[in-house]
């Protein structure tokens, strides 16, 4: 169990900035946002015995790295620095706004055996100001989660919503030639592997809480695919769909307790709703052609889905009280991968000019928006739980790789560089 403290009592009264300064440095709601320059010296040991003396650059390292990927900052190099000594406490700040630097963070850091503790403080070079102060005190193993967990606090500091950098995120790939589901931290690390059945398994979607993960797999060469559901804590697997045909794509309702899923029973695949035990509730198409790649909206009211009916694979919505069904899509003439976002827009892998990019829609068919245009293709899309970022899967560099950007299609960003193909990508908890 990590033990993270975020700063005891005398420590945060200590930083708390003088009443009235209170300023919203980033407002993510903006169409643009003009990224903050901020710069991150090494971090300093506390004890001169310290033996770890490479977490002076690793720490801030990871700090960079996850300020990167949230797309609001742009990181100062340390060849523009005018010096690199820094009082932690009390750094000279006309040496940082001489510079450029917006804002400036500084640590420190003492590891005591398998522990490490971690000071680190965010000033605004321009207001001579002290904006955060955070004490961390955990294990060496969770450096990576504990840094992370800073990190969001600097994220709801300057703009008041929390950061993505403790989520995760589930992928497949074929590193081992087999395709498996892995997982790993969101900017790529720490990865997991989490099925070695030697086979084809595919879809990975993680429970709303994060604490489970369904898949399909082809495990069993004498029947189709299968669906499972993993518990993630347990490692225990249990068995959910494997009716005759395919049992595959199964998404989570926003409260866990059902599951949309394709099925073909009845010889055509088509949706089906069933709960977490595999009953089915309802059969939701009953078209010709094929019915896949289901999605909840965030409300549970409504699907979104992949169908043919038309001719080329297009994007249809399903109303759950209604049964009503409506064309979503009509520009490209190949769209695939709906994904719908926790702010009500839906992502999908479009096919406009010979290759896939991602594309994000109202679910009224409104404000059609082409976010990628790459050399390869660009697949399978997922939202961020707070909707404000996409990780997906690109083939631009030669083998598939996860990606990630912001909704609007900007800091597009390679998270991955494994042997293979990493695809079918989703974004948990």
């Amino acid at each position: 169990m990590v033990k993270f403290f975020l700063i005891i009592f005398f420590f945060q009264a200590l930083f708390i900035p003088k009443k009235g300064f209170c300023i919203l440095y980033i407002d993510i709601n903006a169409p643009t946002i003009k990224k903050l320059k901020i710069a991150i010296p090494d971090f300093t040991p506390m004890d001169k015995s310290e033996k770890r003396q490479d977490l002076k650059t690793k720490i801030p390292q990871i700090i960079k790295n996850d300020l990167k990927l949230s797309a609001y900052f742009s990181i100062i190099e340390k060849s523009a620095f005018l010096t690199n000594e820094v009082n932690p406490e009390n750094p000279r700040l006309q040496d940082w706004s001489a510079i450029g630097a917006d804002l400036l963070i500084v640590g420190k850091y003492r590891t005591m055996r398998k522990s490490i503790q971690i000071e680190v403080r965010v000033f605004d070079s321009y207001w001579a100001k002290q904006i955060m102060g955070r004490r961390a005190l955990g294990e060496l193993n969770q450096l990576r989660f504990i840094i992370h967990r800073i990190d969001n606090e600097i994220i709801k500091i300057l703009t008041g919503a929390s950061g993505i950098f403790t989520t995760k995120v589930a992928f497949v790939s074929n590193i081992t030639g087999h395709k498996e589901i892995y997982i790993s931290d969101y900017d790529g690390f720490n990865i997991k592997r989490i099925t070695f059945y030697n086979s084809i398994t595919l879809f990975p979607r993680f429970s709303p809480d994060g604490k489970e993960i369904l898949y399909s797999t082809y495990k069993s060469k004498s029947t189709g695919p299968v669906l499972y559901l993993k518990d993630l804590k347990t490692g225990i697997e249990k068995l959910i769909s494997a009716r005759t045909g395919i049992n595959i794509g199964g998404s989570w309702s926003p409260d866990g307790k059902s599951i949309v899923v394709t099925l073909s029973i009845r010889g055509n695949p088509d949706i089906y709703l069933i709960d977490t035990n595999g009953k089915i509730l309802k059969r939701l198409t009953r078209y010709w052609g094929i019915d896949s790649n289901p999605c909840f909206s965030p409300d549970g009211k409504k699907v979104a889905f992949v169908s043919n009916r038309s001719g080329s694979p297009q994007i249809y919505i399903h109303d759950l009280e209604t049964g009503n069904e409506k064309r979503l899509t009509f520009e490209g003439r190949y769209n695939s991968d709906p994904a719908w976002s926790s702010r009500n827009r839906i992502a999908y892998a479009c096919m406009l000019n010979g290759n896939f990019d991602i594309c994000t829609i109202n679910p009224d068919g409104t404000d059609m928006k082409r976010l990628t245009n790459n050399p390869g293709n660009d697949e399978a899309p997922c939202w961020s739980p707070d909707g404000r970022y996409i990780l997906f899967t690109s083939n631009r560099t030669g083998h598939y790789q996860l990606y990630i950007m912001t909704a609007n299609g900007e800091n597009q960003s390679r998270i991955t560089s494994l042997r293979g193909d990493q695809t079918s990508p989703c974004w948990g908890p």
